[in-house]
């Protein structure tokens, strides 16, 4: 897992997912439920890249996030990026790794 840090890094994931699917998770560090979507996230094991954003630390890169891809911002928020778009998305407890298979099995 890598940290997003960066609107360039940010630009960068959605070009890659031109190529490859990627696995994005926007939490929050200090709200239970999102610490917990983190781990879940953290844990699952899969070949597709993952990144994460820590929303207080970077509201900005969430926002474009959010604009960039059309998607409502919740946290915590996994985002299955495919040819440069949001292909899923699952917020708060419907973050599980049977739910995020089954987008990989659905999606790529």
């Amino acid at each position: 897992m890598i940290e997003i840090k960066t609107s360039e890094e940010w630009k960068n994931i959605v070009e890659q997912s031109r190529k490859a699917p990627i696995f994005v998770l926007k939490h929050s560090a200090t709200c239970p439920i999102s610490i917990s979507g983190h781990h879940v996230f953290e844990h699952y094991e899969t070949s597709i890249s993952k990144y994460y954003l820590i929303v207080q630390k970077n509201r900005s890169i969430s926002n474009e996030i959010k604009k960039d891809l059309n998607v409502r911002h919740e946290t915590p928020q996994v985002l299955l990026l495919k040819d440069g778009e949001a292909v899923w998305y699952a917020s708060h407890y419907d973050i599980s790794k049977s739910s995020m298979k089954s987008a990989v099995e659905e999606h790529c």
